[in-house]
């Protein structure tokens, strides 16, 4: 069984308006993003997603395509949207090397992780710490022997990306419970 994460639970607050057009929390979804692991320990919470640009927060349109992404997770990136996900990564843990076809912002919200590139090159990311990728091959991995990671990743859609006539293109390969984007 993997193990769960002991960091603290995730809450969002999302926002509304009232009849009046007064800003209200909407309490339409449960506030806490809740973290489901996959059989490495890693565990993902899907945040916030939304779909087309721009987007629409009219009668809580975009609250509504969340809702159904609740119901039916995306892959790691939603065609023609955004995904917010937080991400904990267990002590000794790598993922699987991989690409998406999207630009990704990653923060480092709690404890340290390394960005491995397949080029070899390495970085040592610490909180507060933020990744722009680019469509590149990576792999996240928390070297620590004791010590959780938590990041906050928030992904775009991105044309494929195109290098030296070669076009790549998404490469989930190994990464437990997650699926193909859609």
């Amino acid at each position: 069984m993997a193990p769960t994460s002991p960091l603290p639970k995730i809450h969002r607050f999302i926002t509304a308006h009232d009849e009046e057009g007064k800003a209200i929390f909407s309490n339409k979804l449960d506030e806490e993003s809740k973290l489901v692991p996959n059989s490495d320990g890693i565990a993902f919470a899907l945040s916030y997603t939304t779909k087309g640009f721009p987007v629409s927060l009219d009668d809580d349109d975009d609250i509504d395509v969340y809702e159904g992404y609740l119901k039916e997770a995306p892959g790691l990136v939603v065609s023609g949207g955004t995904v917010l996900r937080h991400v904990d990564i267990p002590p000794n843990t790598a993922c699987a090397m991989h690409r998406t076809v999207s630009l990704d912002y990653g923060c480092v919200l709690e404890g340290e992780v390394d960005l491995l590139l397949d080029s070899g090159e390495v970085r040592k990311m610490h909180r507060g710490d933020v990744a722009i990728q680019r469509g590149t091959m990576h792999q996240w991995i928390n070297r620590s022997e004791k010590e959780w990671t938590r990041m906050l990743f928030v992904l775009q859609e991105s044309k494929p990306l195109k290098v030296a006539g070669t076009t790549f293109g998404e490469h989930l390969a190994g990464m437990p419970g997650v699926r193909s984007s859609d």
